[in-house]
This record gives C-alpha cells, sequence and structure tokens, in this order.
C-alpha cells in the first residue's frame, strides 16, 4: 500500500515534547522513566482505567452516544485483495487485546472483559449500479451512517468495519471503533499495522509483526497500582494551584441562546492557511525558543481574548500520554487532557504572551499523569448541565503525517468524517501539510451556525499573518478582520 500520510495525533507535538524534556532536565526534574509495566496475571480482574470510567459513566448517561465513536475512511485506489483485508482486520483485532474488550459491571463494579480472538465481519457494498453522479453522494451518506453507529460497550468488540465498492478498482474502508478502547494516536497505528499486515498477506508472507510486549489492560492493573500516594498528591497540587479559585467561564457569542442540557449535535468546517503563512510561523517559533505550537496555542488565545474580552481563559488540549517504550505501539485509550490556564491581562505583546504560554505548558507537561477526568474528580467544579466541565474550547496539532510505502500499488486517500457530533463548543484542529496548516473546527450546531465558524476561521488566519509581521505588537492591536470585511467596512458607506 501507498498512503498520503497516516494521522499520529497528540495535541502536543514530537517537538513540544523533546522540548518540555530538555528544558525540564535543565531545571533538575528527572524526565526518564525507569518504571516497568509487568504483564498482568492471567486470573486478574482488569479494572477500568481512569479515563475508561468516565467513559463508562457517560454511557450511563446517554448509552452509545455516537460522540464517544472514532469513525475513519480511507479511498483505496487499486487491485485490492479482500480476503487479505479482512485477514489483516483480524489479525491486528488478535493482536490488540483493547479491541476485544468491553466494559460490563462485575460484583458490582465495571470491568473490562476480553473476549478470545474473534473473526470481525466486512460487509461490502456494491456501489457500482449507481449513476456516476450518485456514487460520493451515496459514500457520504454510508459514511456518516457507519459513524452513528451506537455501540453497546457491554459486547465485544466495539469496532466495526465496512467496504464501499466503487467503479474503476476504487473501494472506500469504513472503520468505526469507541472511544473508550482507542484514541486518535491510535489511528495511524491502525492503519501502518494494516498496510505491513496486508502486504504480508497478498505475498503468501506470515506476519511479521512482533508480538506487543504488554496490553492494554495490563497498563489499567499497573495504572491503578501507580498512580496513588506521594505522586498522585504532588501531581494533584500543581493542579489545584493551577485551577485555584473561580475558574473562569468562556463566554463566545453565539448565534443561539445556549440550551440548559448539554447537547453533542455539531458539524466541520475547514479552512487552507497558506504555505507561507506556516513557514513564518516556524521561524518565529524557533526564534523565540517555543514550538510551532505553542506559537499556534498564543495566537488561539489571543482570538479568543479578542472575541470575549476575558483575560482569564482555560482552554484545553491532548497529550499522546505514551512516555513508556511498552505502550508506544499499543492501541487503547491513552491520550489524556490537559486544561492549560491562560493569563492574558495587562495587554501583553504577542512575543509576550508567548513566553506566559510556554511557562503555562512547561509545568503541564511535568505534571501530565494525572488523567482529566480525576482532576474533574478532585476539583468538582459547579455542575452544569449546559457545559464541559474546566473548559469548553479544545485545540490540537496534528503531528505531520508519517508516509507509509509498502509493496503494492494501492494506494489510500483519507476521507472526511462527520458523524454529526461535537464534544466542545469549539475545537480546532491543526495539521501540517506540505501547503501549509490545514484547520478543521468541529462546532456544536445548537451555538453557532456555519459562517460564524468560518468567519473565526478567517480572522484566525489574519491574527496570524498579523502576528508574524508584528509580535512586539499589543495583542488588542493586532489585526483580525479579513481582506473581504475590510473592504466590505471601507465600501459600506
Amino acid at each position: 500500500m501507498q498512503s498520503d500520510g497516516l494521522p499520529s495525533i497528540s495535541g502536543l507535538s514530537a517537538a513540544d515534547l523533546e522540548l518540555f524534556a530538555y528544558l525540564l532536565e535543565e531545571e533538575g526534574v528527572d524526565t526518564t522513566s525507569q518504571r516497568v509495566i509487568p504483564r498482568r496475571d492471567p486470573n486478574a480482574v482488569i479494572p477500568l482505567t481512569l479515563a475508561q470510567e468516565r467513559m463508562w459513566f457517560l454511557d450511563q448517561w446517554d448509552p452509545g452516544n455516537p460522540a464517544s465513536n472514532i469513525p475513519f475512511a480511507v479511498r483505496l485506489k487499486g487491485q485490492l485483495q479482500v480476503p487479505e483485508l479482512q485477514r489483516s482486520l483480524n489479525e491486528i483485532v488478535r493482536r490488540h487485546e483493547s479491541l476485544r474488550t468491553s466494559l460490563r459491571v462485575v460484583n458490582g463494579q465495571p470491568q473490562q472483559i476480553v473476549v478470545p480472538p474473534l473473526a470481525v465481519p466486512l460487509p461490502v457494498t456494491d456501489l457500482r449500479h449507481l449513476p456516476l453522479t450518485g456514487h460520493e453522494a451515496e459514500v457520504q451518506r454510508l459514511t456518516m451512517e457507519h459513524a452513528q453507529f451506537r455501540f453497546d460497550v457491554t459486547k465485544a468488540p466495539l469496532l466495526r468495519a465496512a467496504l464501499l465498492r466503487l467503479p474503476d478498482q476504487e473501494h472506500v474502508f469504513l472503520l468505526n471503533i469507541h472511544h473508550a478502547v482507542f484514541d486518535a494516536w491510535s489511528v495511524g497505528l491502525f492503519l501502518r499495522e494494516l498496510t505491513v499486515l496486508y502486504d504480508a498477506f497478498v505475498n503468501d508472507r506470515p506476519s511479521p509483526q512482533p508480538e506487543l510486549p504488554i496490553q492494554y489492560p495490563d497498563f489499567a492493573i499497573w495504572q491503578r497500582q501507580w498512580l496513588q500516594g506521594d505522586l498522585l498528591q504532588e501531581q494533584l497540587a500543581y493542579w489545584r494551584r493551577q485551577l485555584g479559585g473561580t475558574l473562569p467561564v468562556l463566554e463566545l457569542p453565539t448565534d443561539h441562546p445556549r440550551p440548559r442540557v448539554l447537547s453533542y449535535q455539531g458539524a466541520f468546517a475547514y479552512h487552507q492557511f497558506p504555505a507561507a503563512l506556516s513557514q513564518k510561523l516556524n521561524v518565529l517559533s524557533q526564534a523565540e525558543g517555543t514550538t510551532l505550537f505553542m506559537t499556534l496555542f498564543a495566537a488561539f488565545q489571543t482570538l479568543l481574548y479578542r472575541y470575549t474580552g476575558q483575560e482569564d481563559i482555560i482552554t484545553g488540549s491532548v497529550i499522546a500520554n505514551r512516555d513508556f517504550v511498552e505502550i508506544e505501539e499499543l492501541m487503547g485509550f491513552f491520550l489524556n487532557t490537559l486544561p492549560l490556564r491562560t493569563d492574558l491581562s495587562g495587554n501583553p505583546t504577542f512575543r509576550e504572551l508567548l513566553q506566559r504560554i510556554r511557562e503555562v505548558m512547561l509545568g503541564a507537561y511535568a505534571h501530565q499523569n494525572v488523567p482529566f477526568e480525576q482532576l474533574v474528580e478532585e476539583l468538582r467544579p459547579p455542575r452544569d448541565t449546559s457545559r464541559t466541565p474546566l473548559f469548553q474550547v479544545m485545540f490540537i496539532l496534528q503531528n505531520a503525517p508519517v508516509p507509509a510505502q509498502g509493496q503494492h500499488d494501492l494506494e489510500i486517500e483519507f476521507l472526511r468524517v462527520d458523524n454529526g457530533t461535537s464534544k466542545f463548543d469549539l475545537m480546532l484542529s491543526l495539521t501540517e501539510t506540505p501547503d501549509g496548516l490545514r484547520a478543521v473546527a468541529e462546532y456544536k450546531t445548537d451555538l453557532f451556525e456555519a459562517a460564524t465558524i468560518e468567519r473565526l476561521l478567517g480572522h484566525y488566519e489574519t491574527l496570524l499573518a498579523g502576528i508574524v509581521a508584528a509580535p512586539d505588537q499589543a495583542i488588542v492591536r493586532l489585526p483580525l478582520l479579513t481582506a473581504a470585511e475590510q473592504h466590505w467596512l471601507l465600501t459600506a458607506g
């Protein structure tokens, strides 16, 4: 197989993690890990991880909500061997216990239940009989339908696959996996393994994949034993200081009144930034001793400040949370969410704000081990059924895609999947591509119209261009309006 790039998602990029590790070592903080995650006793009860525990409670509140799904789709171009694709899928499920896991109550406590290796159905829907003009519309319809499947978390596997057959030797491979056993980082792992296994099986070779040193349930048992006592209290103490006092609630201007009860209805908006702008942002980041993620995050905080006038803002981001060799190639739910609190008071310049952001992220990285779910439990923010706890807006930078090379002329093209949900009021996800930064904004349709989010993305691009042109400008004076808006203002009178 050949791919246009496999996603490796981790709100803090690899460059950020390397910089943070270096800075922490400079300050005398030991970032090397001597910890070893052992294999579990075969008869051990497998608890939920702390992240899974919150996923379990959410599912009890709204069983099967598709907002907890991780769907993705790829277009396969070339001579596809369907039996070998299905064999590859089944081998991945055999290798990773997380993909054979369900969550059930046993003796009054939710636990992970791992079932023996099984065959995952791969139903094929033939669309070749449709008129040419109807192919893409039907692909989009079936892709959304597949993504909106409501899983029963008590029944393994929490995974569904399907294949759509199109003319001219094209197929669309659909996969949907519940977040309780999978995360966005795992998407890249899954597709890399699928590529390697498919190439081997098509060439009548055995699987070249080595057996995994541990499994996700081993991590679950270890996590429960490790994250306690003095270590947990030291980590929690940092977050109590960081998130102490009255927590700010971001009041973005909305198109519709906020509903009393949180809704997951959502949509996506897309925006491509010029390659030249991305290059200038990288140059600025290097000059400031920061990373692209920090610069983009600081710009996003500036945008939120300009929209709301609020000087105290908490925005969420995610970290891969895979700081062990044993779990680097393991599929499961590892990603941790970090609530990053920014002080925008005193009308700082962007350069000054960037240094504030740098310190916030350094502290968060050094105390990343507390699962977000445990933070919520510890801090107990005021209950509000209309908002997510601690923050309402998320920011993510996806790592640069990793090309996958195979021995067959089967190309992969990633397709956009919209399952009609949004976990937060707004989530901005950026990806570095050869053509420049690509933005995807996921937003709640109960709050925002599509035109509003598209305008916000345009403002963000204007702001980024203003930042690279004048980083010493006060953030309140940086440009925001797009060229079209400026023209309208000048000609409206």
